[in-house]
């Protein structure tokens, strides 16, 4: 969660805007953003070419040279932030309006882009020279306490220095998301940094992998599988020591699908900063026709939308013929085992309703999971996990898809905290059930003879079907009950006269004391 000082001078640039006359809070976010992506274009551009400096490689940075801008000719290094920044209000202003937006509205060359697609309606709509200059004052005073956030993490704890950076950046952009306090028209809302880092370290992603994320939002998944790849050397080696892999990695290992424009918009910008130059990130409905990706990726990460209802006609019919039903969420699980080729992994989360859901529907899908295909755990996650937008119990769901079955034992883990309160302030707590989480996950083999009544056991199969497939933890979990003792009832009521007599007595003599 986003460092305190870090939220109150957010909330303070939050005050700006509204002061400005911006008060629709995802307008608001997307301005931010587009100052953000600025920023970190100038940033992540040296971060690139030291990274090809030190491959021995050549770097050309998107800043070097003239520029035409609209059939002017400006000087490339004027578009980075760390030069315009300094300049007079209206000179910046100018510079914003004429130059720097339209130069990253146009900045990849392929029109048929995604980037290119959803930037082409986007508009800067800072309204002032001296608002604008406030803005990014405050800007980089955020970001100068990032670093230092940063830095004073690293030197106690040790992390890894540009996994802790982007960690401490995801962290803003999700105290930002948080602003958007209600769910989305067909139930979506925004995926805590943390539980996205936990999932992504359970599935272990390879550079071999095809990633999507059919309702990415604002691509949290596919960043953080991205910067997991990245922050792992021999990975990063596998990647980035090869033309063809480093090429891949930076298109098409990554498949993002929504129908905000605006949530694209930012998840192609949040792309683009972590180093995906080409991200496909695409404007589709991912249950509808429009999507025909079938057996296609290995790896799926993904937190749907749920709670959302739809109409028949709206659904690919491919769908509604194994799972006939208008609920969001089950039509996503459906969807998922489609995209997934032979022995492609899935982590996703659901609500508890699918785990338990009595309809055909809810008792098809997890009949698919556990007979057709390899069900692996159930991660049961407290409902305070997406406070303070909504307060539904959810758990994470991780199969393989096999098209035959290969379900034997599922594992089941009973998370009962994540590191933060679990009321709609979310502060940092010292109960983490994560670590533990990961590290029972990767040594399954030591799972085998754990009882129902620890944090996690295996429940064979055939009790899973007896159970009419059902997957809540508390079907399964046994609950040790303590006996407590009492005293004997003639000691008890001996202790309440005692008491009684000891209240007279008080009585008494406040009465006698009013009396004088």
């Amino acid at each position: 969660m986003i460092n305190g000082e870090i939220k109150n001078k957010v909330d303070s640039l939050w005050d700006d805007f509204a002061a400005g006359g911006l008060t629709n809070p995802l307008e608001v976010i997307e301005q931010i953003t587009y100052l953000m992506f600025i920023h970190d274009l100038d940033s992540a551009d040296n971060v690139h070419r030291q990274e090809n400096e030190m491959l021995d490689l050549p770097y050309e940075s998107i800043f070097d040279g003239k520029k035409d801008i609209g059939g002017q000719i400006i000087d490339g290094n004027d578009l980075k932030w760390s030069v315009f920044h300094d300049f007079p209000p209206q000179k910046m202003f100018d510079l914003m309006n004429h130059f720097v937006f339209p130069f990253i509205k146009n900045l990849h060359d392929d029109k048929n882009s995604a980037y290119s697609k959803y930037m082409d309606d986007a508009i800067f709509k800072l309204p002032t020279p001296e608002f604008l200059a406030k803005v990014v004052d405050k800007l980089d005073d955020i970001y100068a306490t990032m670093d230092k956030v940063r830095k004073n993490e690293i030197q106690s704890t040790g992390k890894n220095e540009r996994f802790d950076k982007s960690d401490v950046q995801g962290d803003l952009y999700e105290y930002l998301l948080s602003k958007l306090s209600t769910a989305g028209r067909n139930g979506q809302f925004r995926t805590p940094r943390h539980i996205i880092k936990m999932m992504v370290e359970l599935m272990d992603p390879t550079p071999d992998d095809k990633i999507a994320d059919p309702a990415c939002g604002t691509s949290g998944f596919l960043v953080t599988a991205a910067e997991y790849l990245k922050n792992d050397r021999e990975k990063e080696k596998a990647i980035f020591y090869s033309k063809e892999k480093k090429a891949y990695y930076k298109s098409s290992m990554f498949t993002g699908y929504d129908m905000d424009r605006t949530m694209l918009r930012i998840g192609a910008m949040n792309m683009m900063t972590h180093g995906i130059t080409d991200p496909n990130i695409q404007y589709k409905d991912s249950l509808s026709d429009q999507n025909i990706d079938a057996d296609e990726y290995s790896l799926v990460l993904a937190n749907p939308p749920f709670k959302g209802s739809l109409d028949y006609d709206t659904v690919s019919d491919s769908l509604l013929k194994v799972c006939k039903t208008k609920k969001t969420e089950l039509l996503f699980l459906t969807l998922f085992l489609r995209m997934l080729k032979i022995g492609g992994r899935c982590a996703c989360i659901v609500p508890d309703g699918v785990l338990f859901g009595s309809s055909r529907a809810h008792k098809a899908i997890r009949k698919q999971l556990v007979e057709g295909n390899r069900l692996e755990a159930v991660i049961s996650m407290p409902s305070g996990v997406f406070k303070p937008y909504a307060g539904v119990s959810t758990a994470v769901l991780i199969f393989t898809k096999t098209n035959h079955g290969g379900t034997d034992k599922v594992w089941f883990y009973d998370m009962t905290a994540d590191g933060y309160s679990l009321d709609d302030k979310r502060t940092k707590v010292d109960e983490d059930d994560i670590p533990d989480i990961i590290n029972r996950f990767k040594n399954l083999d030591k799972e085998k003879d754990r009882k129902r009544t620890d944090k996690s056991f295996f429940v064979d199969k055939k009790e899973i079907v007896d159970n009419d497939y059902d997957l809540s933890i508390n079907r399964y979990k046994e609950i040790k009950y303590v006996p407590v003792k009492y005293p004997p009832t003639k000691d008890i009521l001996a202790e309440i006269m005692k008491l009684d007599e000891e209240a007279s007595k008080d009585l008494q003599e406040l009465k006698n004391m009013l009396e004088k």
